[in-house]
């Protein structure tokens, strides 16, 4: 294990950060350090934690603060303020044992909001049985978001639940022209354009009456493989 030496940068007491608008990143990895990063730009402060001095001093300066130290002690996470967090995210993915070690201490402190990254099934299903709330596949999931896009003619692809998504494609040929009223949409495919996008224009609620143009992006929803199979119509 670790040694359970803190080394603290980009400022003196990182328990300060733990505010209503912030997140602490444990593990800062390429999915940690993406999330982290994606957090700050939105306004949000992030206290990252990693254990390799290397990570952290390639975030310097990029996070509210960053601390080289052993997330698998309990004193250590103590003295961070990290129980003080509201949300906390586990992002240590190669090290199984840090993983499951950090996110029970977590779980002990009482911290209700925990996402824990998982590589594996078998490594979720432990997270599932310690209790975390959120157990996350990030790998998986994009191996899967991608595999959609490539199958079908959509530009972007989000699960929403396990068998309904949002799909961002363009119009085929059949929609062009005429109201959306006059389409049978859900009748006849079983989705649903709740946006459209015109060329040079921003997105726009669809209506009833709606009248779809060939350079339009629109905004589809429905079952999986509805959806994918609306998006391949041209």
């Amino acid at each position: 294990m670790a040694d359970k030496k803190i080394r603290l940068f980009g400022g003196t007491d990182a328990s300060r950060v733990a505010a209503a608008n912030a997140v602490a990143v444990l593990g800062l990895g390429r999915f940690g350090s993406s999330l982290a990063l994606e957090l700050m730009d939105s306004g949000t402060e992030v206290l990252g934690i990693d254990s390799r001095h290397e990570a952290v001093q390639a975030l310097n300066g990029r996070l509210t603060h960053v601390v080289a130290a052993d997330t698998t002690s309990e004193e250590v996470l103590r003295q961070l303020g990290v129980p003080e967090f509201d949300r906390v995210v586990v992002a240590i993915g190669t090290d199984l044992e840090s993983s499951i070690l950090t996110t029970s201490l977590l779980l002990r402190f009482g911290i209700t909001n925990v996402w824990a990254k998982a590589v594996s099934p078998a490594h979720g299903a432990i997270l599932e049985q310690l209790g975390v709330p959120h157990v996350i596949y990030p790998e998986h999931d994009m191996g899967r978001r991608v595999a959609h896009l490539v199958r079908g003619s959509m530009q972007d692809y989000i699960q929403v639940d396990d068998d309904f998504v949002l799909v961002r494609t363009t119009p085929s040929r059949a929609l062009i022209g005429i109201p959306l009223s006059e389409t049978d949409l859900r009748a006849k495919h079983g989705v649903t354009i709740v946006a459209v996008k015109p060329s040079g224009r921003p997105w726009t609620h669809a209506t009833a009456e709606t009248v779809l143009r060939p350079d339009d992006v629109i905004l589809v929803s429905g079952k999986t493989r509805k959806a994918e199979a609306f998006s391949q119509l041209r």
